[in-house]
């Protein structure tokens, strides 16, 4: 029996269905993410970015109705790498004065992941003649460049505050301990 030659259009349908599970993980990473923050730029920064990416996920489905396909998820085993390594993280440094540091870290992960997916979807959907997908993928790829740009602000900001110690109202975070909630030191994500 002869084996289908797999062609741009298979790679293209899979992609599309590892970033649609991607998306739908990111959403949950994004939201718990929030949770965790403790500098309020980060947590608006994942609000809003979760949000966006419901939006993304709906978009995602316009592009599985404009190649008349179903829009099926695949399991996407680098997100679930990511926000693996999230939760072991946040579960590490949860109670330091690097934690948001370290969760910016990790959300930046995330988007630089989803800027390859999504750049390489929209070239191909180009190549396959799918206008109006390219265009929707890249509206997504856009949004994603835009939130990576954002956490790399705000990066700035917790680094120095994770190098020094201090928090955001520039207390030394040793000097007085906080209410804390949940096993990390965090709130419970």
């Amino acid at each position: 029996m002869a084996t289908k030659v797999k062609t741009l259009n298979d790679a293209f349908y899979e992609t599309l269905k590892d970033v649609y599970y991607a998306e739908k993980q990111s959403v949950k990473a994004l939201k718990k993410a929030a949770k965790a923050a403790e500098h309020d730029e980060l947590r608006q920064a994942f609000e809003t970015h979760a949000e966006e990416s419901a939006g993304q996920v709906e978009r995602l489905q316009q592009v599985f109705e404009i190649i008349g396909k179903p829009a099926r998820a695949k399991t996407c085993e680098a997100m679930q790498g990511i926000t693996s390594e999230m939760e072991e993280d946040m579960d590490d440094f949860g109670d330091s004065p690097a934690a948001d540091a370290v969760l910016a870290a990790c959300a930046q992960a995330v988007e630089h992941y989803e800027i390859a997916r999504y750049g390489t979807l929209k070239t191909w959907a180009a190549q396959l003649g799918h206008a109006d997908a390219a265009a929707l993928l890249d509206e997504t790829l856009q949004e994603e460049k835009k939130a990576d740009a954002l956490l790399s602000k705000i990066a700035e900001i917790l680094n120095s505050e994770a190098d020094t110690g201090e928090g955001e109202d520039g207390e030394d975070a040793d000097a007085a301990p906080k209410a804390t909630k949940g096993k990390t030191g965090r709130k419970a994500a």
